[in-house]
């Protein structure tokens, strides 16, 4: 079947359903300087299969819905001035070789014209504004020349394949989604918004750093007077997992260490007082399975920052995203047990004896909710949330109603969903199961329509420190669609039930997360409407692994198997995966006996049922190395094994590849299940 070809499975065309996917990003809230109601804006995307790209454009939250605000249809990523009066955001621009680019653009929030006032050679990432609301700061990359489509020193623009070679002495090179780094250092461009908006200036091109690393995530000093970023450690002279936030001079563009962190720094925000909050996380114990929290560094009386003090507890609360510093609280999203809730840090100005327990932290948006991002001004918090019948619609907070007893403040202020909910949500139900040696184990089921009994998919996330949630799944929907039972869950290795949880699979993989899964599983078919003769197992990178070992040592459970991206073999992984220099020591070791005895490839001649090897050509987080030894091991030993191959696609390919072959992918999975497990 081809995305030309629609097929009915109860009522509800699949799999190219997936364009009716609308999804909000973070939103952003635009103050009123007249009093009257403030503005929220988002960036809603969605998957185009006629034209196998996605589209996005501003839209403005009005009336219990969204309007189009913007007139393209690859704008991204809106922020409002701290003054209300503008809005920035990421307009697609073709560059001089036709490839369309990132750039900053500005707008009048009251209406107008946008301007694009930026032109940088690979696009820009998120804008930041300063708080006088004057100029802007993004970071982004720039190539050496005669790289990424970019002139090199004669004048010509080479193609990709006719680059010059590339030398490498470090380890850090590369990254899944990105690809090679140390040719295109991320550097930090400052904007002066009103010269350019008013037409007095030209474009922007050029970096205000020049640093032998790449830097991310900018915040301006209360007094606009600095940037601060974050970087590697020592300016990445080494590789390193750890970073500290530098403050950049905006005259000269050199940096200098402001934070010295305890490991890592994902994100900072300052609050009122002129305290700087960061999200980051400790590497005392190594780099995996460690979940993030909030920090807090006090400024001396000299300008300088006091060693930053951890707010949040290590063992209970993992921090999603970027905080938000408000008086007398700093917002930040945690992982709660399948949820990403909207939760309250106190700050009284002064450390707190204890960091705050996940008990302790107060709930400004909570319940079966997966929040992606949020802003907060002025007491109302807008946030982009999925639910369980929706993969994304904007909710608005009043904190002020929420201090009232008969009210939580709450709104869901738009409908993104509605297309979806219109062919047909199907219901999920919350699981529970023990594990071989008494641990609770939670999850859930994504039930078709009609009483059963019906076959039952096992699938298995990626990770491991990642977690399965309540929010709308795209592919358990697709799949229970279909006729199929759908087990999702959180085997320990996932995130959001704790660190000892996280760090369980730690030199354990193919352990106790094995028995986690096959207990979820057993729980799900003590239910009347699930087969227990007819199930299968599926998984992507460490679903994909976690897939492959269970094919190998519980086959009999399992009708057939489908692994994906999947880590078959630790030994090669470390020499190619973008991370494996150091993850497959962090999680296996280093011993290669060790390494052989925890890779599925080692027992490919003990699976006895079908089994589909699915890769994406260009992945270099689990390199397709990986898919062709498992897949060649498997027909060796004479199993009825398929390889299915997508061009140009990487590790997220099921998640944001082309929607083209989001829609191939799931016609293939349906087919193979369609032959191996039959709904009837």
């Amino acid at each position: 079947m081809t995305a030309g070809h629609r097929r009915s499975y109860r009522g509800v065309v699949l799999p190219d359903d997936i364009q009716r996917l609308r999804i909000p990003s973070r939103p952003t809230i635009a103050v009123s300087t007249d009093g009257s109601t403030p503005k929220v804006l988002t960036a809603v995307s969605r998957p185009d299969v006629d034209t196998d790209e996605y589209r996005s454009a501003i839209e403005l939250v009005d009336d219990g819905g969204t309007r189009r605000w913007s007139s393209g249809d690859h704008d991204t990523a809106p922020v409002a001035s701290p003054d209300g009066r503008w809005l920035a955001f990421l307009r697609a621009v073709p560059d001089e070789g036709g490839r369309d680019r990132a750039q900053l653009a500005v707008v009048p929030t009251d209406g107008g014209e946008a301007r694009v006032v930026s032109a940088l050679p690979l696009g820009a990432d998120g804008p930041v504004w300063s708080p006088d609301s004057r100029r802007i700061a993004v970071v982004a990359r720039f190539p050496e020349p005669g790289r990424y489509g970019t002139e090199d020193t004669h004048g010509r623009r080479p193609a990709a394949d006719a680059e010059a070679p590339r030398l490498t002495r470090r380890l850090d090179h590369h990254t899944d989604g990105t690809g090679y780094l140390r040719d295109r250092f991320a550097q930090l461009v400052v904007v002066d918004v009103e010269a350019e908006a008013a037409g007095t200036g030209s474009p922007v091109s050029t970096p205000l750093t020049s640093l032998p690393c790449s830097v991310g995530a900018p915040v301006w000093t209360p007094d606009g007077s600095a940037v601060l970023v974050t970087a590697p450690r020592d300016l990445g002279a080494t590789e390193t997992h750890d970073s500290d936030l530098y403050r950049v001079d905006l005259t000269s563009g050199s940096a200098e260490v402001a934070v010295l962190t305890a490991g890592s720094v994902d994100s900072a925000a300052f609050g009122p007082d002129g305290t700087l909050f960061f999200v980051g996380a400790t590497h005392e114990d190594g780099v995996v399975g460690e979940p993030d929290g909030l920090w807090a560094a006090t400024v001396r009386p000299d300008g300088s920052f006091a060693p930053p003090v951890r707010l949040t507890d290590r063992a209970t609360v993992h921090v999603a995203g970027p905080a938000i510093a408000r008086d007398g609280d700093v917002l930040v999203t945690v992982l709660d047990r399948g949820t990403v809730q909207i939760r309250s840090v106190a700050w009284s100005g002064e450390t707190p004896s204890d960091p705050a327990t996940l008990e302790a932290l107060g709930t400004v948006l909570g319940g079966h909710v997966v929040v992606s991002g949020f802003d907060a001004r002025d007491g109302l918090v807008a946030a982009a949330v999925a639910t369980p019948d929706s993969p994304g619609e904007i909710v608005l907070v009043d904190t002020a109603d929420q201090d009232r007893a008969d009210a939580d403040g709450t709104t869901v202020a738009t409908d993104l969903g509605a297309e979806v909910r219109h062919g047909g949500v199907r219901r999920i139900e919350e699981l529970h199961g023990t594990s071989a040696d008494g641990t609770p184990v939670h999850g859930w089921v994504v039930l078709p329509d009609g009483d059963g009994p019906h076959p039952v998919l096992r699938v298995v996330h990626g990770g491991p420190f990642g977690q399965d949630t309540w929010a709308f799944f795209d592919e358990a929907q697709v799949y229970a669609s279909a006729g199929y039972a759908v087990v999702i869950g959180n085997p320990r290795g996932s995130a959001g039930y704790g660190l000892d949880h996280g760090r369980a699979v730690i030199g354990a993989m193919g352990t106790v997360d094995v028995d986690d899964v096959l207990a979820l599983l057993d729980a799900a078919l003590e239910r009347d409407d699930l087969d227990a003769s007819r199930v299968g197992i599926m998984g992507g990178s460490y679903g994909g692994f976690m897939t492959s070992w269970l094919a190998a040592h519980h086959g009999e459970r399992f009708v057939a198997a489908w692994s994906e991206r999947a880590v078959n073999a630790w030994d090669s992984f470390a020499g190619s995966s973008d991370i494996g220099w150091f993850f497959a020591d962090a999680y296996v070791g280093s011993d290669p006996e060790e390494q052989r005895r925890r890779s599925p490839l080692t027992y490919a001649d003990r699976v006895s049922i079908p089994f589909m090897v699915a890769h994406s050509e260009q992945d270099w987080r689990c390199p397709i190395e990986q898919g062709q030894r498992q897949y060649v091991a498997l027909r060796r030993a004479g199993v009825d094994a398929s390889f299915l191959v997508f061009p140009g696609e990487g590790h997220e390919l099921s998640r944001s590849g082309r929607p083209r072959h989001r829609v191939q992918r799931f016609e293939h999975v349906l087919a193979w299940w369609g032959e191996h497990l039959p709904v009837g």
